[in-house]
């Protein structure tokens, strides 16, 4: 148990920083996009990338994730750990250019579609690590990234694989990740985390 522990831990990190690329790629890419102007000239534009995204890393790449999401559990052999990095990739860039171009829908299932694709990449590197152990550790992290809601995300974390068992693993899995979490802007505008007093300057 002590090595699942450590494994879920280092995995969930992993993922919970990859899940920080694309809260810090939020503001910047918001501006951009609102830099356009008109709504409708925004939406457009946002929909072309998407499409170029689209037509980068395949139809799984698509849409909220959760369909998707049992296609590539499914599919997992067809896979390449580069295959899997790719969509990794672009679905990470269509969640940033979805939240900050004005598409409607959540950010939470696109999350956990990110974790199974990290904890399914991993499993590939590892074949010895459980693609439950990996998959449950990778939605922790991701979801924990987006929601900075621990509870929420270790309820997914078993539900995508339907594990309870897993439960205290990834209970003190939860740990590391939200340690680097700890302070960091939240993929919501006015979420910059306060300046430590010690470093404020008088006006």
């Amino acid at each position: 148990m002590p090595l699942d522990v450590l494994t879920a831990a280092l995995i969930a990190l992993g993922a919970a920083g990859t899940g920080l690329v694309a809260i810090y790629a939020f503001r910047p890419l918001h501006r951009l996009f609102h830099n356009i102007g008109h709504p409708w000239l925004m939406v457009t534009t946002g929909g072309v990338v998407l499409g170029l995204l689209g037509a980068l890393g395949g139809r799984i790449t698509l849409f909220r994730g959760v369909d998707q999401m049992r296609e590539l559990t499914s599919d997992a052999s067809d896979y390449t750990i580069a295959g899997f990095a790719l969509v990794i990739v672009v679905k990470l860039a269509a969640l940033v250019v979805s939240a900050t171009c004005g598409f409607p829908g959540g950010r939470i299932f696109p999350a956990v579609f990110l974790g199974v694709a990290i904890g399914l990449l991993v499993n590939d590197a590892f074949p010895a690590v459980p693609a439950s152990l990996c998959v449950s550790a990778g939605v922790l992290g991701t979801v924990l990234a987006v929601s900075r809601d621990g509870w929420v995300s270790l309820f997914l974390a078993v539900v995508v694989v339907g594990e309870v068992s897993l439960t205290p693993i990834l209970l003190l899995a939860t740990l590391p990740a939200w340690l680097l979490l700890t302070g960091k802007p939240q993929m919501v505008l006015g979420s910059e985390p306060e300046p430590d007093a010690s470093t404020r300057t008088e006006g």
